[in-house]
């Protein structure tokens, strides 16, 4: 009888071993896209996220993804397609379709590495669709905060997928020839019909909270996003999840950046574009602030602080508060900062998220959107800084993650509501503006560039910097004393940067 059993495992072995596996968790079928750079294979993991290896299967059965282009390309992070809409040529639609259904979110501890294909979604988790995303290097601040539901499975396809990254790209990251990177049509398949599965194993999952960095990720760069139907321009920070999420009601924002999970959330910018429609700047405040007050009511919110300032020459109102969020049975502590600027036309309501502990991490970042920020139709006064890919503000751009990045956040708060709020401090920031970014985007872009030079710069600074500092620590109540400080710092900094090395020349050289 023993040796019958040993047999009979012996003879299953043996069927195992000749059978064309990867490590797929069902012996059923998998999808092949057919694009016109090659094919790519898919395999599933239903025992993580059965729902949407249901919808993925049925969707390709129904002939959903035929025609279909990969319409948002970021080489180094991801490919993304399934969107319907693609199918047309009115590319403002693009990353805005779906089926009439979604599908709850199935999040596991699957490692978002290269290959694996998860699903896109909007802010809200419970709204996957369609659209999925295929890694392109490994992007594991996305872990656990999207589901993951398969991943390619043999060298053709990860072939197939670094010609479809490598691809031309336009504004919003799509392709510049749309034609280059369509699905020609989806079909199931047996794994027996596959002749080259690749051996990979079991997937890399997140063990336990080492996994999870504790710093944010290296790289302080930008992405410009523009979008004409908004009309819109400004900074995404670089490698961040950009979204333009299907309107599902009148606050679902337009357009959405998650980025890296340093602590127990994902940071979040997003941008809501509202129509004026006769509305004044102080009714759509105080209307806001009516829905505010419900929520505070409720005492999931306290305010921390609101008020008005100008911010590039526009009015603005910016709110900071502190909240409880949950998500999945988890009740999490979320620091929010939200910039309302008003426009000819509509008003721009930019908003940061991140938890309590790590919100100052990525403030910076969310300050250069706002920074950057220009409306496409109106003269700005960081027009020149937005023109092109990258660039930024130099000062920013050194200090960014440094000892120094709370000293510039206090300087912009300054500027915001100290300087802004005189005339005389007005027309020297719009001067200064105009002089200060036609070159502070190619310095910012080398510093991005180059570690050594971006520590020269930090070290440049750094005495001009402590000089400004002093106007924190000063009334300025009128304009007569915000131009005799200005005057006197703008003096104090000529001696240190060029009297004071003239000088030692000279006496060098004597």
């Amino acid at each position: 009888m023993l040796l019958k059993i040993l047999l009979v495992f012996a003879f299953a072995l043996v069927l195992i071993s000749s059978t064309n596996l990867s490590f797929g968790q069902t012996e059923d079928k998998l999808v092949i896209l057919e694009t016109t750079q090659g094919n790519i294979a898919i395999e599933f993991f239903p025992e993580d996220a059965p729902n949407h290896v249901s919808n993925f299967m049925n969707l390709t059965e129904s002939g959903f993804y035929d025609g279909i282009l990969f319409h948002r390309i970021i080489p180094g992070f991801m490919i993304q397609g399934g969107d319907p809409n693609t199918k047309n040529d009115n590319t403002s639609t693009w990353g805005t379709g779906g089926p009439s259904h979604s599908v709850n979110a199935e999040f596991n501890d699957i490692k978002h590495n290269r290959g694996i294909v998860s699903m896109a979604r909007s802010q809200n988790p419970d709204s996957a669709g369609s659209q999925f995303f295929i890694v392109h290097q490994n992007s594991n601040f996305l872990d656990q905060q999207y589901t993951v539901f398969g991943r390619i499975v043999t060298d053709e396809s990860f072939e197939t997928l670094d010609k479809i990254a490598s691809v031309h790209t336009v504004a919003r990251d799509i392709p510049e020839h749309p034609e280059e990177v369509v699905i020609i049509k989806a079909t199931t398949a047996s794994r027996s019909e596959i002749s080259d599965l690749l051996d990979l194993g079991e997937p890399e999952r997140v063990s336990s909270s080492m996994d999870i960095p504790e710093q944010p990720l290296e790289g302080t760069g930008s992405q410009m996003f523009e979008n004409e139907d908004l009309d819109v321009a400004f900074s995404v920070p670089e490698g961040w999840f950009l979204q333009e999420p299907p309107r599902v009601d009148e606050n679902t924002p337009d357009v959405v950046a998650v980025g890296p999970k340093v602590g127990e959330i994902n940071s979040v910018i997003s941008l809501r574009v509202v129509d004026k429609d006769g509305t004044s700047f102080d009714a759509f405040i105080a209307n806001k602030n009516e829905l505010l007050q419900e929520v505070v009511s409720t005492g999931n919110l306290e305010v921390i602080s609101q008020e008005k300032t100008t911010i590039n020459g526009k009015e603005a109102y910016v709110t900071n508060a502190i909240g409880i969020f949950e998500s999945n049975n988890q009740s999490f502590e979320v620091k929010f900062k939200e910039t309302t600027i008003m426009g000819n036309d509509k008003f721009y309501t930019f908003a940061y998220s991140n938890g309590i502990d790590d919100f100052e991490n990525q403030l910076p970042r969310f300050d250069d959107s706002i920074d950057s920020f220009q409306i496409l139709s109106e003269p700005s006064e960081t027009s020149q800084e937005s023109s092109e890919e990258g660039g930024g503000c130099l000062i920013a751009t050194a200090t960014f993650g440094s000892e120094l990045a709370p000293q510039v956040q206090q300087l912009r708060e300054l500027r915001d509501n100290t300087i802004l709020s005189t005339q005389s401090g007005t027309t020297f920031m719009a001067g200064f503006n105009e002089f200060y970014y036609s070159f502070s985007p190619t310095i910012a872009d080398l510093e991005r560039e180059n570690p050594a030079f971006k520590e020269m710069v930090k070290i440049v600074i750094t005495p001009m910097l402590t000089t400004l500092s002093i106007l924190n620590y000063v009334d300025i109540d009128s304009e007569q004393e915000i131009l005799g400080y200005g005057i006197s710092i703008i003096a104090l900094n000529i001696g240190m940067y060029f009297a004071a090395p003239a000088f030692a020349i000279y006496r060098i050289k004597k």
